[in-house]
């Protein structure tokens, strides 16, 4: 533990580095400082959080900067969410106040704002709703054996994915295997439309040679509907929060964020630590499972839509980040789209 003096001193260095990203000398932090301490206390508070490992001394100054235990006990232990500023509010506000006409569209603009808000690297993932059932299906044949499968949901979402039949397939036939579709599907959660349900039901009133390109497409397009999409918005920012300036290196970063799997578990693994005291998680670089992230931290916040389910935002970021600021905002939009999800989850009752 340290004393109070300690944790000014820390709290007061890691304020001023995150803003300059400069080392931070004795009498920066003396002339901050809400009590009167000499410049040569200081730098025996200093060396001794050094000793401690929350301090690192650069070898360009006699200044310090956080190292990542000192990040950890700050984050842990000191930190206080800053309100955010009217303006911003103002700007969540009237970015989020649009005529979305899905869901997915609401959590994309999401990842936007606050990409946008931050300069960092935004990911956001819609709730996971248990409840969403089908209440239409479709198949609009195109040219050269092409189809679209459409399929609509409770929540007003619209899925659709064009495919290749191997074999060519009339018009009276694909009406006909839409219209037995629909009788089977319609009024069921996505959850319940399982592979065995699909061959149990529509397998053997789909007796032809075409039913297995048929069932094979419904269960695509069903599994399309059901997985979690993550949204990624500002890749580019990535440029300016790295010290990486090896190209294979900044090429392979790129390379893991468009992996929309290696993400969805990286925020999970996030999502289920116990980083701080706040719903707002943080994973420091050295938390992350790639040592091609050590110098980003992950934040993670869960928002919560009543009984349509949980989704997740996230910012990727460097790791000397004004936390105070960041982990306010986010505190706060989390619960701004709740309330837009909540919003128009209230138009389809």
């Amino acid at each position: 533990m340290l004393t109070e003096r300690q944790e000014l001193i820390l709290k007061t260095i890691i304020n001023d580095f995150t803003q300059t990203h400069d080392p931070v000398g004795s009498k920066t932090v003396m002339n901050q400082l809400p009590m009167k301490v000499s410049s040569a206390t200081i730098r025996n508070e200093m060396a001794a959080l050094e000793d401690k490992g929350l301090l690192e001394k650069t070898h360009l100054s006699s200044g310090r900067i956080p190292s990542m235990d000192g990040y950890r006990y700050y984050l842990d232990n000191l930190l206080e969410p800053l309100k955010i500023p009217s303006s911003v509010y103002k700007r969540i506000v009237s970015q989020l106040d649009q005529p979305f006409h899905q869901v997915n569209e609401i959590v994309q603009e999401a990842a936007k704002i606050l990409s946008d808000l931050t300069n960092y690297t935004a990911f956001a993932e819609g709730p996971e709703n248990n409840d969403i059932t089908i209440t239409g299906f479709r198949i609009v044949s195109l040219v050269n054996r092409q189809v679209m499968a459409i399929l609509v949901t409770s929540d007003g979402d619209v899925h659709n994915q064009v495919y290749n039949l191997p074999r060519n397939i009339s018009g009276d036939e694909i009406e006909k295997a839409v219209r037995m579709i629909n009788d089977e599907l319609i009024g069921k959660t996505l959850n319940e439309v399982t592979s065995s349900l699909l061959n149990r039901t529509l397998g053997k009133k789909l007796a032809n040679s075409h039913a297995s390109d048929l069932l094979e497409l419904v269960e695509d397009v069903i599994k399309d509907a059901t997985s979690e999409q993550m949204y990624v918005d500002g890749q580019i920012n990535l440029l300016n929060n790295t010290s990486l300036d090896d190209v294979s290196s900044l090429r392979s970063v790129y390379e893991l964020i468009d992996h929309n799997d290696l993400i969805s578990d990286m925020v999970d693994q996030c999502m289920n630590s116990d980083s701080g005291k706040y719903p707002i998680r943080v994973s420091l670089g050295s938390d992350l499972p790639s040592d091609l992230l050590k110098d980003y931290s992950l934040l993670t916040a869960e928002y919560s839509v009543g009984s349509h389910g949980k989704g997740v935002i996230a910012l990727l970021g460097p790791n000397n980040m004004p936390y105070s600021q960041v982990i306010g905002l986010l505190e706060y939009f989390r619960n701004e789209l709740a309330k837009k999800l909540l919003e128009y989850y209230g138009r389809f009752k």
